[in-house]
């Protein structure tokens, strides 16, 4: 296979990526430019890559890349406003619908890094547990009680507020 065609299998993979990069408080740009230096590895290191483990070592790099970027600029994870919010036929809906959104953000922004992974893969990237103990170099058990207590802590801010 010749770099165009592991380009072109690589693009859905590589989007789904960006997405998730954004959800977890990147800019799109920052993202672009994070998936960037996750491709050059790839091709840097595609030798030493464990068959079938190719799609788990791409967010592995790029979360790692990211949580990097983070600590350098000591940045706040800042969650993105591209969430839309389906059409309503009171306006009144759409404001409630938008202060829900932004009270479910805060509070994602709250937890710990691990916490707020968990629940995006599970909840809105709808990965099941074995999927998300492979992406993250977990168990599945303890995807399970993580993500367990993911959903308690986020039960508990949310309820707080």
């Amino acid at each position: 296979m010749d770099a165009r065609q592991m380009a072109e299998q690589l693009q859905p993979k590589l989007r789904e990526i960006r997405h998730y990069l954004i959800r977890l408080g990147a800019s799109p740009s920052d993202a672009e430019d994070i998936l960037q230096e996750t491709v050059y590895k790839a091709f840097l290191y595609i030798d030493s890559i464990e068959k079938g483990k190719f799609s788990a070592w791409l967010y592995k790099v790029a979360i790692n890349r990211y949580y990097d970027l983070c600590r350098r600029k000591k940045w706040a994870m800042v969650p993105i406003e591209s969430v839309e919010i389906p059409d309503s036929s009171l306006p009144e809906d759409a404001i409630l619908q938008q202060e829900k959104k932004e009270k479910v953000e805060a509070v994602l922004g709250e937890l710990a890094p691990l916490h707020r992974q968990l629940l995006i893969m599970k909840y809105e990237m709808e990965l099941s547990y074995q999927e998300i103990a492979e992406l993250l170099g977990m168990r599945m058990e303890q995807v399970k009680a993580s993500l367990y207590q993911a959903r308690q802590q986020f039960k508990k801010k949310y309820g707080s507020e």
